[in-house]
């Protein structure tokens, strides 16, 4: 799972994360990505009742924590500097898909904001 220190709480941290961060979509995630200087990368994610009930909504974030970890530690997000704010929300849709093609839009959503936040030179909080 995603450790203690990785994990956005506060809704200031995610608002800035979405609205100053680069965003990168596929039809089932939306990643906003607002590259930091110091501390931490922080992790936040949404995860709306249209996704479906309860039990439904847990799993998918439990699906989120677990990836994005893998993809803080040697995937798209090893390369973001530390202090970086990255929200995840889900889409409707990301309640229906199976493992293999939800790891490939993860990966691809991640991957695109990484690249759309070096293109614009970082952004600031």
């Amino acid at each position: 799972m995603l450790g203690r220190p990785h994990r956005m709480r506060e809704a200031g941290d995610f608002k800035v994360a979405v609205r100053r961060g680069v965003k990168a979509s596929s039809p089932t995630l939306v990643a906003h990505l607002s590259i930091g200087t110091d501390g931490d990368t922080s992790v936040g994610f949404v995860v709306s009742k249209a996704v479906g009930p309860a039990v439904v909504r847990n799993r998918v974030k439990r699906r989120l924590r677990h990836r994005v970890r893998d993809h803080l530690e040697h995937g798209a997000l090893a390369s973001v500097p530390a202090g970086s704010r990255l929200v995840v929300r889900a889409l409707p849709r990301a309640a229906s898909v199976d493992g293999p093609t939800w790891s490939a839009a993860l990966a691809d959503v991640l991957t695109s904001a990484v690249e759309k936040a070096e293109r614009r030179g970082g952004v600031r909080r």
